[in-house]
């Protein structure tokens, strides 16, 4: 059975009310944060999954149709494919989740699969499989089609679980029990967020940073260990959420766009005439800040750091000591990106 581990989800509860008081929302305004969390969840689901398409490759793809160059057709599918299924999600929103049926999660699934692995889309493994790199010991096959139907049956019935927890909860248990050879990660991101937009939450965005940190929560509640960590990064992903949709309602921003594509320090150096060995020092003294490390470890910085750059030289030619470049230049850039939406 499914239960709540009595979590405090008093901060969420406080937004959704906050959100609701905007509610019927503007038409465009939906239109515009649909549109823009089609491209997000696409682009962050599958990059946790090891697809390499950036987020502006993964609009491009599903937005215009067109092929990346250097890109896998398995990616391009995996793309288009997860924006197709988030179709399907937004339509069975507009239910209830004491009404999903294991047809509905076998149906994402296949739409997940369809023209990358055929014979297994939306349909339960038959064979026994291990996680790559975890000790974690899955469900032998013959017992999936019963546990996916206890699952479902559960789930439709845990209504007095928070609906943050009982999302949060149905991915947790659809991961743990691995149902499918592929796509189980996605399929269970996908529900997850069926769940909280079944109950007037947003979808819940789990960052490309957040990888690591995500995979080993869940690694950590599967071998016996506490699901807190697993359910903060669930609800820290509610709770960027919230603040897309209430900062575009309160206009405190435009309606939420894609952040820009960040920069490594080599694109950096090229964009401003410095030289990697300076922006490495600057960043080092803490004028310039990075926005996120890839999985090998190199530095991203997002493109806002050119104009920061540029005001650095400007405060040097007034032979400004470092501490002033420091106070001076960090403020300036502060005051011009504090309204940022969903970095």
């Amino acid at each position: 059975m499914l239960y709540g581990l009595g979590m405090n989800w008093g901060r969420l509860t406080t937004k959704k009310v906050k959100l609701d008081s905007f509610r019927p929302l503007p038409p465009e305004l939906v239109k515009n944060l649909e549109q823009w969390f089609i491209i997000e969840l696409t682009y962050t689901s599958n990059a946790i999954e090891g697809n390499t398409l950036t987020r502006k490759e993964t609009a491009v793809v599903v937005e215009k149709g067109l092929t990346v160059s250097g890109k896998s057709l398995v990616e391009h599918l995996e793309a288009t494919n997860h924006a197709k299924a988030l179709q399907k999600v937004l339509k069975l929103a507009q239910g209830k989740t004491k009404d999903l049926t294991e047809h509905s999660v076998l149906d994402v699934h296949e739409t997940i699969l369809r023209g990358i692995d055929d014979s297994h889309a939306g349909h339960y493994r038959s064979i026994a499989v291990r996680i790559s790199g975890s000790m974690v010991v899955l469900p032998n096959p013959v017992k999936v089609p019963d546990l996916m139907s206890r699952f479902t049956q559960e789930i439709t019935g845990a209504q007095k679980l928070h609906p943050v927890e009982l999302a949060a909860e149905a991915h947790y248990q659809l991961v743990t029990l691995h149902p499918f050879i592929d796509g189980n990660g996605r399929t269970a991101r996908l529900l997850m967020n069926l769940i909280l937009m079944q109950n007037g939450y947003p979808p819940a965005l789990i960052r490309k940073r957040d990888r690591l940190r995500y995979i080993k929560s869940l690694e950590q509640a599967q071998l016996g260990g506490s699901k807190e960590d697993y359910y903060k990064i669930v609800g820290e992903a509610v709770d960027r959420s919230f603040d897309v949709y209430l900062k575009a309602l309160s206009q405190e921003e435009e309606v939420a766009k894609p952040a820009p594509e960040l920069l490594r320090i080599g694109q950096l150096a090229k964009l401003t005439g410095e030289t990697n060995a300076t922006l490495r020092f600057w960043t080092k003294e803490g004028l310039l800040e990075v926005a996120d490390t890839t999985d090998a470890g190199y530095q991203l910085f997002d493109p806002s750091m050119i104009e920061l750059i540029q005001e650095i030289r400007r405060l040097q030619g007034e032979r400004c000591t470092l501490k002033e470049i420091k106070a001076t230049a960090r403020n300036q850039h502060t005051e011009v990106v504090s309204g940022s939406i969903g970095r």
